[in-house]
């Protein structure tokens, strides 16, 4: 046998023919399965909505409450319909209807909600699961909530995760003037809230808030000589600062009665107060609460410390309380909040201070609100000094909203 030097490179030609042909032959047999791909997932049978007028709309049953339902069509996108207005519903999905006459308060309570495919016909809705065959009749009236199996499993036992289910807004605002005196001033603040469960067709079982507000402000007089004595007149510098930051838990005993633990921290360098700390506890009871409207008042035990920018000789250790109420207002062109609170010092009664805030913030784009707030806060014992300090320190800002809101 002759050896040529051109074997292996046949080799090697033969040997990438014949995997040309074995992935060729591959492919050839995998394209008929992919192919049957998109078949597949188009197969799904979507939900079908029957309007009074006869349109017909397929896509997908979101939820209902409030007398209406929310249909999401890939035409049109979500929309909402009163159950007037709808002749027939069909859905291919697992449903949970939630009666006026169930009262849901945890997980104990689930076995009592039916859930399955839905049929709406006549006004009434009937309900079809391989447990119960045969179909639950309940009256549209009576339907109170509507929501996917999903959503409720979601809602009855996961925990949300620490970044997970908060609500709130943040606002930020400023002012900048260039004159004879030079002045600008900053303000801004972030509030957020968790519920859990997230939704109001439960009870709730616990709250937590997390708030901050501040501002800083400067105006400055620039140095300059007289000319008449050719005196150097030094600048002048005026500061404000304004800081509160709280947080608070709220674990609830009953659907309307709390147990809670609070801290705060406050900083007002126009009432030399350096830094003033809370930490405390109590109860709180939610007195009012609607779809557009909800108040709470509070009352806790705490320990509070105050230190002064003026010296350590008027620092205190108190041992006081908090008694605050909070209101809430939703309304279609504006939401208005208010907090209130008095706290007292059990071991000074001097020493006592008190605070209220009120916020409206109107609707301008999508996420973002055109907000106006006052916080006026009073200060019963800053130490002395020249020129007096003022007990009582009241700001107004305005500025740009963003909702915040992260999914659960």
């Amino acid at each position: 046998m002759t050896f040529s030097p051109f074997d292996p490179i046949r080799r090697i030609v033969c040997f990438i023919a014949a995997c040309g042909v074995r992935s060729a032959l591959m492919i050839s047999l995998l394209v008929p399965f992919t192919a049957l791909r998109p078949a597949v997932a188009q197969s799904g049978a979507a939900d079908v909505l029957v309007l009074s007028n006869g349109d017909t709309l397929h896509g997908k049953l979101v939820n209902s409450s409030g007398g209406k339902i929310t249909f999401h069509s890939d035409a049109l996108g979500d929309i909402s319909v009163d159950w007037d207005k709808i002749k027939e519903l069909h859905t291919s999905g697992s449903y949970a209807v939630l009666d006026k006459s169930v009262k849901l308060r945890g997980k104990k309570d689930a076995g009592a909600i039916p859930a399955g495919q839905l049929e709406v016909t006549n006004n009434s809705i009937a309900i079809r699961s391989e447990k119960a065959p045969a179909p639950a009749a309940i009256p549209v009236a009576n339907a109170q909530y509507i929501m996917d199996t999903g959503t409720l499993e979601k809602e009855l036992y996961h925990q949300p995760g620490l970044l997970t289910g908060w609500n709130g807004a943040a606002t930020a605002g400023a002012a900048i003037v260039t004159a004879t005196e030079n002045q600008y001033t900053f303000s801004g603040g972030v509030g957020l809230v968790r519920v859990v469960p997230t939704v109001s067709w439960l009870t709730t079982r616990n709250r937590t808030s997390l708030d901050f507000t501040g501002s800083f402000g400067k105006i400055t007089q620039p140095a300059y000589t007289n000319p008449l004595t050719g005196i150097v007149v030094p600048a002048v510098v005026t500061k404000s600062a304004i800081y509160h930051a709280d947080a608070e838990r709220d674990q609830y005993l009953s659907p309307r009665f709390f147990a809670l633990v609070q801290t705060a921290f406050d900083h007002n360098y126009g009432q030399d107060l350096d830094l003033q700390q809370i930490y405390g506890g109590g109860f709180g009871l939610t007195f009012l609460k609607t779809p557009r409207q909800e108040a709470d008042v509070k009352a806790t035990i705490q320990y509070e410390k105050q230190q002064f920018i003026s010296g350590s000789s008027a620092n205190q250790n108190l041992i006081g309380s908090t008694i605050a109420l909070a209101y809430v207002l939703h309304h279609k062109l504006v939401t208005y909040t208010q907090g209130l609170a008095f706290i007292p010092a059990f071991n000074n009664p001097h020493a006592y201070s008190a605070n209220e805030t009120n916020t409206l913030a109107f609707p301008a784009y999508k996420n973002f609100s055109f907000s106006m707030g006052t916080l006026d806060s009073y200060l019963n014992n800053p130490p002395d000094s020249l020129p007096p300090t003022k007990r009582n320190s009241f700001q107004f800002t305005m500025g740009l909203t963003y909702a915040i809101k992260s999914k659960y």
